[in-house]
């Protein structure tokens, strides 16, 4: 699978600050900020600073460094955010998952009970 980036995405933007955000972390390989649409009291995204399209995408090509950089922002985020009754972690993917924003990101929600994770029908 090829997996063509664009550097016009808002979240490549936010990255070269051209774009505003509410920050919540920041390391190397990462950059965590508020959601300006919440559908939780907590609502965070997390990006890699490297040009991944995908999880799959992140996965199979940033470097360990990088993988364990963003699993380090991600662990901060929780612990500043103060979800220790429970979160939900989503990486929307493609088309079918319903990504929106074609730049891997993780959406860390918390703060209240999110109920069943996919209604049945």
């Amino acid at each position: 699978m090829t997996f063509d980036y664009d550097p016009q995405n808002i979240f490549a933007r936010i990255l070269r600050g051209e774009i505003p955000n509410r920050t919540v972390f920041e390391n190397a390989h990462a950059l965590a900020f508020e959601d300006i649409r919440p559908q939780a009291p907590v609502h965070v995204l997390v990006i890699p600073k490297g040009p991944y399209v995908s999880l799959d995408h992140f996965a199979a090509e940033a470097g360990v460094e990088e993988q364990a950089g963003f699993l380090a922002a991600v662990a901060e985020v929780c612990r500043l955010t103060g979800v220790a009754g429970g979160f939900r972690a989503i990486a929307n993917t493609r088309q079918d998952g319903r990504q929106e924003v074609p730049h891997f990101h993780i959406h860390i929600l918390g703060g209240r009970d999110l109920g069943p994770m996919l209604a049945h029908g």
